[in-house]
């Protein structure tokens, strides 16, 4: 008789695999922190030290959120309705000069929050005192890869950019063989990073085999900006300084001509999209088409809850799908197996954890979610894949597992204390207020 720490049964599983393999009535066995068996089991018998029926729902890897700055989960609806640089300008930057360790933890754990009750298992944050936001996502049992922001200007966490550049070296030190956080090195954008600071982090970055992530061409204003300083587009301006590479993952991407599309997918450049945040802030639609037939590995995420206002997902891939279809005047694009592949098995590939995460196969880690279908938004169900991105929505997931550990059940936070971290927010947004109106 088999042994599992934890069975799933009762539901159809979305493997996310290479054949997209779906497996109905079926089972997933997990043992400590890996997925041991998908499918049925055979002869039916097996033992397990908890069980949980899915009660037919969907069973599929836990989502990935390739771009986020979790803290900003403090200033959701702080300053709506502006354009970018004076949204960042007049009101998050002079905001982010009063943050210290104890906003960003708290931050943090409301995301984690957040996320986890919607769906995501994984997920990338860019922002000050990062350390703190592995500390966050370590004690919510959430699968991370962080990264300190790093610019020319000096940072409210490290102060002036050598020390930045120390503080990221400790990060990846400190963390190296934590089973669920992973460090990035992080410069913020091409308008705030010179070329000397691009180019000692592609080093920092190259010999701890980490990530380099970076935003890029994110709006107009910054495209005539780096025009103007360097003549040069945003991704001719990386390639000339040697920062092209398949460590080095773009954030957003959206204004692109046709030989920067083919200088990503030739340098096997991993890109995330971003396109709630891209709406609400009007700073265009990325070729996410254009890069998926190119070969380019596309993620999807969804930037802070400054500027989307939420951390779901669900809806995120909804956007996705419907914004490109309208942009081209074709309902064939951005299919829903296609987008469901970039907020897992592809968001995770772009994050360089394919080999762990981001599928449910037999040997990866056990990141899965449970999807409640037996509602009325999701009745009749044709197509599961379809159902998931254009009819599901965050809190239809009603069981998370991550690395083997059940984090909610029942829409149960086990590993946080939701009600205190609410509080605490809210308390905190009274600061937040006096720092935006002085």
């Amino acid at each position: 008789m088999q042994q599992y720490d934890i069975v799933i049964k009762n539901g159809t599983i979305l493997t996310m695999d290479e054949n997209n393999s779906v497996f109905e009535k079926a089972q997933l066995c997990i043992k400590g922190d890996i997925i041991s068996k998908v499918g049925t089991i055979d002869g039916g018998a097996f033992e397990a030290e908890k069980t949980i029926d899915a009660g037919g729902g969907l069973l599929l890897p836990g989502l990935v959120n390739g771009h986020t700055h979790s803290a900003m989960s403090l200033f959701r609806g702080l300053a709506d309705d502006l354009p970018l640089m004076e949204w960042l300008q007049r009101y998050i930057f002079p905001a982010e000069k009063r943050i210290d360790g104890d906003f960003v933890h708290l931050g943090a754990l409301l995301a984690c929050a957040e996320m986890i009750m919607s769906g995501t298992t994984t997920f990338c944050d860019m922002y000050l005192f990062e350390d703190q936001v592995a500390e966050a996502a370590s004690k919510a049992n959430m699968r991370c890869l962080v990264g300190e922001v790093l610019y020319d200007f000096p940072s409210p966490n490290y102060g002036e950019l050598e020390k930045g550049f120390e503080y990221t070296e400790t990060l990846i030190r400190k963390w190296r063989d934590h089973p669920l956080i992973s460090i990035a090195v992080e410069p913020h954008s091409l308008f705030t990073c010179s070329p000397d600071l691009l180019t000692r982090a592609n080093e920092i970055a190259l010999n701890h085999h980490a990530p380099l992530i970076i935003h890029v061409a994110e709006t107009l204003s910054e495209i005539a900006e780096v025009k103007k300083t360097y003549g040069k587009t945003p991704v001719d301006h990386l390639d000339s300084l040697g920062l092209l590479g398949p460590h080095l993952i773009a954030d957003h991407a959206v204004h692109l001509n046709e030989s920067e599309i083919m200088k990503i997918a030739e340098h096997d450049v991993k890109v995330i999209h971003n396109p709630e945040s891209n709406m609400k802030l009007a700073a265009g639609i990325a070729p996410i088409p254009k890069l998926l037939t190119c070969g380019v590995t596309v993620g999807i995420g969804t930037d802070g809850c400054a500027s989307n206002n939420n951390l779901d997902l669900f809806t995120e891939m909804d956007m996705a799908a419907k914004l490109h279809k309208v942009q081209a005047m074709d309902p064939t694009l951005m299919d829903a197996v296609t987008v469901l592949k970039m907020a897992t098995i592809q968001g995770a590939r772009a994050l360089g954890l394919s080999d762990i995460t981001g599928s449910l196969e037999e040997g990866k880690k056990a990141d899965v979610i449970i999807v409640d279908t037996n509602k009325p938004h999701l009745t009749p169900m044709y197509n599961p894949f379809s159902h998931l991105v254009y009819s599901a929505r965050g809190n239809d997931v009603t069981h998370s597992i991550i690395n083997g550990r059940l984090v909610m059940e029942n829409r149960k936070l086990l590993t946080l204390d939701l009600e205190e971290i609410m509080k605490q927010a809210n308390e905190k947004s009274v600061e937040v207020r006096k720092w935006v109106s002085d």
